[in-house]
């Protein structure tokens, strides 16, 4: 059976887990931290990162090579858009998710969560004030203005709605959530995908 390591708390192993939720995959998952040395997963993942898929011998470490591969190996329903402009934009949208929303988005689960909780450290709230009151409005304000429905692309859920809403579960984790006033189309998008079945299967799957 198709195995993917790494924690249901990583919001790039919550991609996958919702790709294959939505897939009806069958998987076992085993929820290691990133750098487990589990030999296993290392082999998986040479670098020690997380999600890391082994399909029966097949080796595949990051979630948007995992989610590709799972496209063309099981295909329906479809993930990516066939059309060319669309697809642009759900493969920009990736990219959103992972290099832009998910560095600002997780610095308050950081220090709210992993630091006290994890790493015995203390949570320096410095940070999660200038996250939220400085940091993710911009970005906020570019969402807000691209949400035009329930999807973000091509009317259909989809990798760029996974993407992006992924880290705002880590987010509500550290007790904060986007401000349905001075953003509402966004506020009702996160809610919205945030309770998709497929998204409440992979939130509920073990952490660890």
């Amino acid at each position: 059976m198709m195995k993917l390591y790494g924690t249901s708390l990583s919001p790039f192993v919550r991609k996958v887990l919702v790709v294959l939720a939505e897939k009806g995959v069958e998987v076992q998952h085993v929820p290691l931290r990133f750098h487990d040395p589990d030999p296993r997963f290392q082999a998986a993942s040479p670098l020690g990162k997380i999600p890391a898929l082994d399909d029966d011998g097949f080796l595949l470490a990051d979630s948007s090579a995992i989610i590709h591969y799972l496209e063309r190996k099981h295909p329906e329903p479809a993930m990516l858009p066939a059309g060319a402009q669309d697809l642009g934009r759900a493969i920009w949208f990736d990219e959103l998710g992972d290099t832009e929303l998910f560095p600002v988005l997780i610095k308050p689960f950081v220090q709210r969560v992993m630091r006290p909780k994890m790493m015995n450290q203390p949570c320096d709230e410095a940070v999660v004030a200038k996250c939220i009151g400085e940091e993710l409005p911009r970005l906020y304000d570019y969402l807000e203005g691209q949400i035009d429905g329930d999807f973000l692309v091509g009317g259909t859920f989809g990798l760029a709605d996974i993407s992006v809403a992924t880290s705002f579960h880590n987010l509500r984790l550290a007790g904060e959530t986007v401000d349905a006033g001075r953003w509402p189309r966004l506020a009702a998008y996160v809610t919205g995908i945030l309770e998709r079945p497929s998204f409440r299967t992979a939130i509920a799957a073990r952490q660890g």
